[in-house]
């Protein structure tokens, strides 16, 4: 069904966090590492690249991905299957997430509310058209997990997955490139773009060409900071990413909406809660 009013930013929100114990909660990532694995950076390219397979090259994974500067990518794929296989990343990203939010979550692990709530999202994240989203795709390709902690964090993981292959959808229809993007984000939170995580260590030429290349497109002004037509850029670039991403909530009733809404407020309350932001 469609809602009279739009519902992903909302899910987002409370999705969001759930999504993110991969990379921000505390260790989990300690199966993955336990594999073998070199450094965090290692775990990440493992454990999300996995559902892709070993025989997909860099290239690819460079390309679904997006966001990534030149070489990131090849620095790991295909060398973390030299240490491990995609089935064993992918189980042990599992284990650790699983591990961690329960950690984190205490007695609301094993409530009531996490069951109803991986019931509900799972069926939204497992409705929406595969087309045009690879890494969404190859998530849906893969068992459901039966616990429902752990049933809980696969479907908030697909259901980002899902979001981010439509970011880059918006990204791409508004000729923004994958460094670009966290630059335009960093300026859109007035953060400095060389402070900003995901592009800091690039070197200083190579991040200034990627800022001077978007001031020659009008994004970016001569003091550094977005333009208004950088801004617009931004919000056109969020608005049809949250548009792409209603297709899946399409399955619940309004009334199943609220009732995830009220069950995921706390689980991503206390999950947010220990992020390092």
């Amino acid at each position: 069904m469609s809602h009279p009013e739009p519902v992903a930013r909302r899910m987002y929100d409370l999705i969001e966090p759930i999504g993110l114990v991969p990379y921000l909660a505390e260790g989990s990532d300690d199966d993955l590492m336990a594999l073998g694995l070199r450094n965090p950076w290692d775990a990440y390219f493992a454990g999300r690249a996995a559902p892709l397979g070993r025989s997909v090259p860099a290239e690819v994974v460079h390309a679904i991905f997006y966001s990534f500067a030149p070489g990131e990518v090849a620095r790991h794929i295909p060398r973390v299957w030299d240490l491990t296989t995609p089935e064993a990343a992918l189980a042990a990203r599992e284990r650790g997430c699983v591990a961690a939010m329960r950690r984190i979550l205490g007695d609301l692990a094993d409530g009531p509310a996490i069951a109803r709530a991986a019931d509900l999202l799972l069926r939204a994240a497992t409705s929406a058209p595969v087309e045009g989203r690879p890494l969404y795709a190859a998530l849906r390709a893969l068992p459901v997990p039966q616990e429902p902690i752990a049933r809980l964090w696969h479907a908030a993981t697909l259901l980002r997955e899902h979001r981010g292959d439509g970011h880059t959808v918006a990204l791409v229809a508004e000729g923004v490139g994958g460094t670009e993007a966290h630059v335009l984000h960093a300026l859109s939170v007035d953060m400095p773009a060389h402070k900003f995580g995901r592009v800091h260590h690039l070197p200083a030429a190579q991040l200034n060409a990627v800022i001077d290349g978007m001031r020659t497109r009008g994004l970016v002004g001569a003091d550094g900071w977005l333009t208004p037509a950088g801004r617009a850029t931004k919000e056109r670039v969020e608005a049809l990413t949250d548009r792409l991403a209603e297709a899946p909530y399409n399955a619940l009733s309004p009334a199943e909406l609220d009732h995830l809404t009220t069950d995921l407020a706390p689980v991503s309350a206390t999950l947010q809660a220990t992020y390092p932001w």
